[in-house]
């Protein structure tokens, strides 16, 4: 028999999701998640339609997957399968292009960024998010509601593998919203990292898990284990984090450029080890540029967004 795929299976997106969910209040801002269960896979799409909003890619890590790396966008897709889950940021543009009554104008054209993670290992077929799955996913976007945990393009997303692929644990999709004074600040993220999730007080919450013991492992005393006894730390390939940043607050390019790569760094706080070899994280930070705000200059919004990350990345393994 054939080995099930997205070429042999009769695929129905699924884009209805019980709890639990983040709720926020965003304008210009509406999030969409489909799904196909025979994968288990799935995609997330961010729609700022119809204008679109300046957007920054922050790119780290040895393993991206990346479509379009733009300055202004209309839309950005999360999505599984790989390079092959790339095809559901086409069917995010084939979408648009289709309520633009298929406009080929030059500014016509819609800018829809993606980024993939590698969602395959515990799940042992070929179907990917497709073309018709990115159009069912912007289809079913909404304003103000965000699936949490397994959905959308972390439907499959495993974190904590550093030692092995057996100690990983299921995670998914975290968010987090705030407000100041009139500035809105919103950050979305898919977790299949190869490093484990910690919390606030240094805590290992998801991966490096010991079936025997029940235990989690730290990862400095989990190395120094291991180096002790001259066992090799050969993670497997095939991780990634993927990071959405959304604010109303004016910035130009640099300031945007630099509100990405802070909260890209910080999270490294919250996920151990990030940014190797084996992963390929990306975050992309957009802004509306909606309004000003004097309480909340670069440094103050940087740090506010790197904590609302700390707890995307909490909601996703809760």
């Amino acid at each position: 028999m054939a080995r099930l795929s997205n070429d042999n299976a009769e695929l129905t997106p699924r884009t209805a999701f019980a709890l639990p969910e983040l709720d926020f209040d965003f304008p210009g801002l509406e999030i969409g998640c489909a799904e196909y269960d025979e994968g288990p896979t799935g995609c997330t799409v961010f729609s700022f339609l119809p204008d679109g909003v300046a957007c920054a890619t922050d790119v780290r890590g040895g393993s991206p997957g990346t479509l379009g790396s733009y300055e202004w966008v209309h839309a950005i897709c999360l999505a599984g399968g790989s390079l092959y889950g790339l095809e559901a940021a086409t069917g995010v543009a084939a979408e648009i292009f289709e309520r633009r009554g298929h406009a080929t104008g030059w500014l016509d054209i819609p800018l829809v960024a993606g980024a993939i993670i590698f969602d395959w290992g515990l799940r042992d077929n070929g179907v990917y998010p497709d073309k018709a799955l990115g159009r069912a996913a912007l289809r079913a976007a909404r304003p103000g509601i965000f699936p949490l945990g397994p959905r959308g393009a972390g439907r499959s997303a495993t974190v904590g593998k550093t030692f092995a692929h057996e100690e990983g644990e299921p995670a998914g999709q975290g968010g987090a919203f705030r407000q100041v004074g009139e500035t809105r600040i919103a950050v979305f993220t898919v977790l299949n990292a190869v490093g484990a999730i910690v919390d606030r007080d240094g805590a290992v919450v998801r991966g490096h898990l010991d079936a025997v013991t029940g235990e989690r492992r730290a990862l400095v005393p989990g190395v120094e284990a291991r180096l002790a006894t001259g066992a090799p730390i050969r993670p497997l390939p095939g991780n990634t984090t993927l990071t959405v940043v959304v604010t109303n607050q004016r910035l130009d390019r640099r300031e945007l450029t630099t509100l990405g790569r802070q909260v890209h760094a910080s999270m490294a706080r919250a996920i151990h080890p990030f940014h190797a070899l084996a992963d390929g994280d990306v975050l992309y930070a957009v802004t509306t540029n909606e309004v000003e705000n004097a309480q909340l200059e670069s440094l103050g919004l940087g740090i506010v967004a790197s904590e609302l990350a700390w707890d995307a990345v909490l909601t996703a393994v809760r």
